[in-house]
């Protein structure tokens, strides 16, 4: 066999079992009698250690839900944010209830077949900060976030939301440092050291961001919120059956109002709506 013929072959095969994986997920779930969802160990209220050192949270009772509904049971995984958002999971992970904001880009390696909850983006500064009142204001300054994050594309200000490309945002700023972190906690702490001392705002999500407001003086809001942020379910591009079934479990869960439990018990509202 001539040299071209032989890469053109092993390319066919390779093409053909990376289909294979992404087209079975409903299989290799009912196979293996387990769901393995994808989402960060730190992001409360959605997701983070409890007290006996389980992860807990919005995201994970809403995973335990799917779980239930598919008769299956859960199995969660948490490997850093960027590893998460990159996809290509090649079938380590079945799915992802992690609030992940459906960017165009990230629509190039994931399916989104449901948005579950929304929850505007917000700047958080020190309380001591009077420089900063809104997003005009960053300019020049240290932003911190989660690496990968929306809110890192709305800062480099290419941000296009999917299913919502007809929403404007705005960029009022020149260039802003972004400073990335694994983990929302991180840059928190780093804000609270003081006004521009490693951080002078951290961008992040209303919901995420109001146990610290109401329990940390350290903080406050900087202005109004910036945009709409749709978070939904990913999973591995291109499988219709897994897909379709997704979407089936996420309208009963909202049907007989799992949902707006969920939601009432985690953040005191229904952000499911």
């Amino acid at each position: 066999m001539r040299p071209f013929a032989a890469l053109a072959t092993g390319l066919l095969a390779l093409t053909a079992f990376s289909h294979a994986i992404a087209g079975t997920t409903l299989d290799r779930v009912e196979s293996h009698k387990e769901l393995v969802n994808v989402l960060m160990e730190s992001y409360p209220p959605f997701s983070f250690l409890n007290e006996q050192n389980q992860l807990d949270g919005f995201d994970v009772d809403v995973a335990k839900a799917v779980a239930e509904k598919l008769g299956v049971k859960l199995r969660l995984e948490t490997p850093s944010w960027d590893v998460i958002a990159a996809g290509h999971w090649s079938g380590r992970y079945d799915i992802c209830i992690c609030s992940m904001t459906p960017s165009q880009a990230r629509a190039q390696v994931f399916d989104f077949p449901v948005t579950y909850y929304a929850s505007p983006a917000v700047i958080v500064v020190n309380a001591k900060d009077d420089r900063i009142h809104g997003a005009k204001d960053l300019n020049g300054l240290k932003v911190g976030l989660t690496s990968a994050s929306s809110y890192e594309s709305y800062l480099n200000k290419n941000l296009v939301i999917e299913g919502a490309e007809q929403q404007k945002i705005d960029y009022p700023f020149e260039a802003v440092q972004a400073v990335p972190y694994d983990t929302d906690n991180v840059a928190f702490q780093d804000l609270a050291l003081g006004a521009g001392v490693r951080l002078d705002a951290v961008l992040t999500n209303l919901v995420t961001a109001q146990p610290r407001l109401k329990q940390d003086t350290r903080f406050k809001l900087a202005g109004a919120a910036l945009y709409e942020e749709p978070n939904a379910v990913a999973i591995e591009k291109g499988d219709p059956q897994w897909d379709a079934k997704v979407r089936e479990v996420f309208a009963q869960l909202k049907a007989d109002g799992t949902l707006a439990r969920l939601s009432q018990k985690w953040i005191g509202a229904d952000i499911s709506k």
